[in-house]
């Protein structure tokens, strides 16, 4: 800033310093969706990190880059940030799921290409994925909690009516088919979070491991055609 003065009829001009405001690295104002999006990334890796408990309001801002009151602006609260992490994560399985659903293809190959999907998702996106498939904290309201339970639902049926497509068409060794689903799931949820949350052990390599994990188990489970 400079500051004119008067002296002896003679006007000079003195440079004076100015103090930066700290807060003038913050962020400035960006489209609603894409600050949105930057909280939603953060929270997901502070999440996995810290643990839900250890995640504050404060820590996610200072992440994104913006001040706590303005992530107010787009989430009440952390539970809130976790619900929309869960909530997009079975969003993106059930159009996976539907879109594979309606193809006309061969019930097994459906079946697999679905598991194949689940595997792919958990490997490029293991934060949400941990943060689906692990317990929800119990201060997330009951009514966000009914909605993920409702989403799961959706998810799960889909999966299992593709199964049920293996039964009828007389090719799955069990007639229960809900066991038989959930033993398809398990399994490549297993190499999955095993991998992803293992990361120093010696594991073999991906494609690997999860083509025998998923000939394994359809071996077991299903019949030639």
């Amino acid at each position: 800033m400079i500051r004119r003065e008067e002296r002896g009829g003679r006007v000079s001009s003195t440079v004076l310093a100015v103090k930066a405001n700290p807060k003038s690295q913050r962020k400035a104002k960006g489209h609603g969706h894409l600050r949105r999006a930057e909280i939603l990334a953060a929270a997901e890796r502070i999440f996995v990190e810290c643990g839900y408990e250890g995640a504050t309001i404060r820590r996610i801002a200072d992440e994104v880059g913006v001040s706590s009151t303005a992530l107010y602006m787009h989430f009440r609260d952390k539970s809130e940030i976790l619900v929309e992490i869960c909530a997009e994560t079975f969003a993106r399985m059930i159009t996976a799921n539907s879109e594979l659903a309606a193809q006309d293809m061969d019930p097994v190959q459906r079946v697999r290409a679905m598991l194949e999907a689940y595997v792919r998702f958990g490997f490029e996106y293991p934060n949400a994925y941990r943060l689906v498939f692990c317990p929800i904290p119990v201060d997330v309201p009951e009514d966000k909690l009914s909605t993920l339970t409702e989403l799961g639902k959706q998810c799960y049926e889909l999966f299992i009516g593709a199964v049920a497509r293996i039964r009828d068409a007389g090719r799955l060794r069990t007639a229960d088919v809900d066991a038989a689903a959930q033993v398809l799931w398990a399994a490549p949820h297993g190499v999955v979070s095993l991998m992803i949350s293992q990361t120093t052990f010696d594991w073999c390599e991906r494609e690997t491991l999860v083509r025998l994990m998923l000939d394994a188990v359809f071996s077991g489970l299903v019949t030639e055609a």
